[in-house]
Order: structure tokens, then C-alpha cells, then sequence
């Protein structure tokens, strides 16, 4: 077995997480000494959690205060009460769509909950209410539709303009919420499974109509929590929380073939106080995504992602980042703090990404304590794949980065130094970087970097030109950054 093959060490280490008691104790010593490298590396005084309206300081191991539980619920039913059949063939959706319905009725009396147990729940799209909480009990696995008609159309996002992959309206999310107030989406280590390979193949051949759904998408609502679930083979981004607040993701374990496209696991879009930490992600594209819409779109729309924790994420992607920001962040992207991050076997570890067009800001952003190995490119700031929703975008329209904060990386087999690029007729300015150490680059070999400003303190290769630091001088603006 190769020694980077991590997914044997990292899987007990969730399981863990989520059930404690049938856990060996083997099993956590091998997975506190992986993870150890990461969580013993000390945090900056200076970084802070997010409570809604304030910015107080809040217990550093978690931003789950977020979310804050509304009135026990008063009704607790079970799909089988409403016809539900979990034999993984017969197909449930009228079930579920008339469980949250029925359900939806004790909204102003403290809401409800509906159980799933034990079983293949096979069924086709539906909505969630508030008020609600939907739990799949141990064993339980809701299992996405293989026909299309079961995932109907519905409206374009504002801040997109159009489907992300194609002109027109999108497929709904499995599960779907819209203008909603304390959701729970969680359980007993039960699962979804998106069973997205049938729409991986529509996009394979080119032959996809309209944009794939989601696995779980939340819209125009607060107090959302999802929490110690597996969630598998999403058609499209897995988790997608858009113009939301207080939202906190969590113990969750994200799978997806390393194939397969645009398998995001967790992608907060133009939303704010989001908590998203002590996940398991593998997936064929980002691990986590930060996004506030696309082009003009987004710019019009002016729906920023704001005051963002990720933290104590573990995952691989061989061909994405493990956190990303863009690239479709044109309605702005600010107040972020990554912390305590491992990525392995993957193409980076970090990656900034915006593209002319898109205008936006990307600013004050924390990232510190992210540990990887056998890593392309440890970090990097791209320009985008020169994409568009469509001819009406203004070329001129260009993004703003600024106060981007990095410290504590270290890397080994790592592939090449850290690539830095920014856009022509821009500058990505008061970059600060400190202790980064990346083992197996030539040590010889800078950094590659264009239209950035900013400083780089102890770091091993060399930085280029454009980030050397003052002549080591304590009293520049990086310098003094704790």
C-alpha cells in the first residue's frame, strides 16, 4: 500500500467523529498521529470565529454556534407513515414530498422531524420546510432517481444569470429548500447517495440539456444545519447553501470519484457566518469552494460571501484545490479564515481564482496551519478558465484582492514552488506570507508570480522578487502580522 494513500488512516478518524463508540482505540492513536502535524501547530491570537452581528471571539476549536437550535420539535414521524418503502426499487418521492407536507404544518408549534430508517430509500426530488429536521437513523440511505423528470427544472440563480453549464433553467437539487428558518439535515452515520453517475455521463458526451442539479441545495434561508452524515456521488456540487446565513456543515464525510466533474463538496455561494468544519472530503473537484455569483450577474445581483470559518478539513482531489475561492466571486468575497487544513494527493492545496470579467473583491482572508503532501502546487493565485454565462460580460470589469494573510504551510512532495498570478491592469496587493516550508522542489526554483505586492518571511524556496521582504526589516506591515 502506498504510504500516501491516506483514505485507509483518515476514514476511522470520521467514523470516529460521528460515533466515538465503536471506534478502537488503535484505530484514534494511528489517526491522532496523522492528523497531529496539523492541530499542534499553534493559532494566531489574532484569529477570530463569527456569531451573528458581532465579531467576539468564540471557543477556537468550533464555529458551530452558528447554528442555534429553535424549539424542540413537536411531532417526530417516519417515512413508513407515509407510505415509504425502503427496498433501494420502489421510488418514494410522492412519500417524501407528502411527509414534509403534512409535516409543515406544526411550523409555527415547534416544527417537526421525520425519520428515515434502516433501508434504500429510492426517490426523486423534494423540498424541505421549516422548522424541520430530517434524520437518517444508522443504515439509512435516501438514493437519487435515475431519470431526469424525477430532478424537474427550475429558475436560474440571479447571480449566475444562467445554469452553470448550460443556458436556460437547472435541475433541483435531490433535496431543496427555499426561504427557510431552522433546517437540520443530519443523523445516525446514515447516507445519501446522489447516484450521479448516469449525469456524469450526460456531460461526458456532451449530450446534457440543461445544468445538473445539486445534492442538497439551500436557498434564501438561515439557521441550516447538516452534520454527521456520508453524502456519495453527487451530479453536480454536493452541497450548496446560496444566499443563506448562519449556516454550519459539519462531521461530515463527502465522497465521489476522483473522475468525476465538477463533484464540489462543499460550496457556501453568496452567503455569510457559515461554519464549516471536521469534514472528510473526496471528491473530482474542490474540497470547499467560496463563490458569490458570476460576471455581470454578480456584480448586478451584489450578494457578497462574508465571515466564513473553514476549518479542520482533511480530503484529496487530484485535479482541484482543497479550498478554493472563485472563481465565480463577483458579488465579493471577504472576512475568511482557513485554518487547520490537510490536503494530500492532490493538484493544490489553496488556489484564489477570478478572471477579467468577473470584477468583485476577494479581501481580508486568513489561511494558516494547512499541512500537505504530495501536492502539485502547494498555493496559488490563477486566473480562470475564460469563461462566461455569456457575450454581455464587461471585460474591463476586474477583480480586487487585497489583505490576504498565509503563515504556518508546510509541504512535502511537493511538485513545483508556489505560482502567483495575478491579473493585467489589477494588483493583488498586501500579500503576507510567513513560515512556509514545501520539500521536494528544487530549492533553487522561485516562486512564479505576476501583478502581486506583498511580503514573504521565512520561506523555503525563495520567494520571487515582487514578495521579498524588506530586507528582513520587523517593523514592516507583514512582519508585525501574528
Amino acid at each position: 500500500m502506498s504510504p500516501w494513500n491516506m483514505d485507509v488512516y483518515i476514514r476511522p478518524w470520521v467514523q470516529f467523529l460521528k460515533n466515538p463508540w465503536r471506534s478502537s482505540w488503535a484505530v484514534l492513536c494511528i489517526a491522532l498521529i496523522i492528523l497531529g502535524l496539523t492541530w499542534n501547530q499553534s493559532t494566531p491570537t489574532r484569529l477570530i470565529g463569527f456569531v451573528p452581528g458581532s465579531y467576539q471571539e468564540v471557543d477556537p476549536r468550533s464555529c458551530s454556534v452558528l447554528y442555534r437550535p429553535g424549539r424542540p420539535r413537536k411531532i417526530v414521524s417516519s417515512i413508513e407513515e407515509f407510505g415509504g418503502v425502503g427496498d433501494g426499487a420502489t421510488l418514494n418521492t410522492r412519500a417524501f414530498r407528502k411527509a414534509v407536507e403534512q409535516l409543515s404544518k406544526y411550523v409555527a408549534d415547534g416544527g417537526a422531524q421525520l425519520n428515515v430508517p434502516a433501508g434504500r430509500w429510492l426517490t426523486g426530488s423534494f423540498n424541505l420546510t421549516s422548522n424541520f429536521t430530517l434524520f437518517l437513523e444508522e443504515g439509512a440511505c435516501i438514493v437519487g432517481s435515475q431519470d431526469p423528470q424525477d430532478w424537474p427544472l427550475i429558475e436560474p440563480l440571479p447571480s449566475y444569470g444562467h445554469g452553470r453549464e448550460r443556458l436556460g433553467p437547472r435541475h433541483i437539487s435531490l433535496i431543496h429548500g427555499n426561504g427557510l428558518t431552522d433546517v437540520v439535515i443530519t443523523g445516525n452515520n446514515g447516507s445519501i447517495d446522489g447516484q450521479g453517475r448516469m449525469w456524469w455521463e450526460l456531460w461526458w458526451n456532451k449530450t446534457l440539456n440543461y445544468t445538473r442539479g445539486h445534492l442538497v441545495e439551500i436557498m434564501n434561508s438561515n439557521n441550516i444545519l447538516i452534520s454527521n452524515l456520508t453524502f456519495l456521488n453527487s451530479p453536480f456540487w454536493t452541497i450548496h447553501p446560496v444566499y443563506c446565513s448562519n449556516v454550519v456543515i459539519r462531521n461530515m464525510t463527502i465522497l465521489a470519484p476522483l473522475n468525476s466533474p465538477n463533484t464540489d463538496g462543499i460550496d457556501p455561494d453568496s452567503s455569510s457566518n457559515v461554519c464549516i468544519e471536521d469534514c472528510y472530503i473526496k471528491s473530482g473537484d474542490d474540497l470547499v469552494a467560496i463563490k458569490s455569483g458570476w460576471d455581470h450577474y454578480g456584480i448586478k445581483a451584489a450578494r457578497p460571501s462574508s465571515n466564513i470559518t473553514i476549518q479542520r478539513i482533511t480530503g484529496t482531489t487530484p485535479t482541484c484545490s482543497g479550498i478554493g475561492i472563485g472563481s465565480e466571486m463577483s458579488g465579493g468575497v471577504s472576512n475568511i479564515l482557513i485554518r487547520d487544513i490537510y490536503v494530500y494527493n492532490s493538484s493544490s492545496a489553496l488556489r484564489l481564482k477570478s478572471d477579467r470579467g468577473r470584477g468583485g473583491y476577494i479581501t481580508n482572508v486568513t489561511v494558516t496551519n494547512i499541512t500537505m503532501q504530495h501536492v502539485k502546487i502547494p498555493f496559488r493565485f490563477s486566473r480562470g478558465a475564460n469563461d462566461h454565462p455569456d457575450e454581455n460580460f464587461d471585460p474591463k470589469a476586474l477583480p480586487r484582492v487585497s489583505k490576504v494573510y498565509i503563515s504556518n504551510i508546510v509541504g512535502e512532495g511537493i511538485g513545483r514552488a508556489p505560482v502567483l498570478e495575478g491579473i493585467e491592469g489589477t494588483v493583488y496587493e498586501d500579500i503576507c506570507i510567513r513560515n512556509v516550508s514545501f520539500r521536494g522542489v528544487k530549492m533553487k526554483e522561485k516562486w512564479t508570480c505576476q501583478f502581486v505586492k506583498g511580503e514573504v518571511f521565512d520561506a523555503l524556496p525563495s520567494p520571487c522578487d515582487e514578495l521579498l521582504s524588506r530586507n528582513g526589516s520587523s517593523s514592516s506591515w507583514c512582519s508585525s502580522q501574528h
